[in-house]
């Protein structure tokens, strides 16, 4: 089982948040840092069964809408996974 450990303790900015999932998610420098960019890598490279998320609860209300729209996509991997009789996906938000 392949898990992805996201560490989002004391992220200052949105920037920061994607340059964090980048590199644990293993994506090319190139990937653009956005929501749209984010799903069409997770669903096109992204061949973790976990992905555990830390330190939510670090960050500033500023975060809200943009950990939001994370948890929708990250749903919709799960959803796109069992639509295409893919490999269970999950992910947990520890803190």
């Amino acid at each position: 089982m392949k898990i992805i450990e996201l560490d989002l303790t004391g992220c200052k900015t949105l920037s920061e948040l994607h340059e964090r999932i980048r590199i644990v998610f293993d994506f090319p420098e190139w990937y653009g840092k956005n929501w749209d960019a984010f799903w069409d890598l997770l669903w096109s490279e992204c061949d973790a069964d976990k992905v555990l998320i830390t330190g939510e609860n670090t960050l500033s209300n500023d975060f809200e809408k943009h950990i939001i729209k994370m948890h929708e996509i990250l749903e919709r991997k799960i959803e796109f996974n069992k639509e295409y009789n893919f490999r269970d996906f999950v992910y947990e938000i520890i803190s």
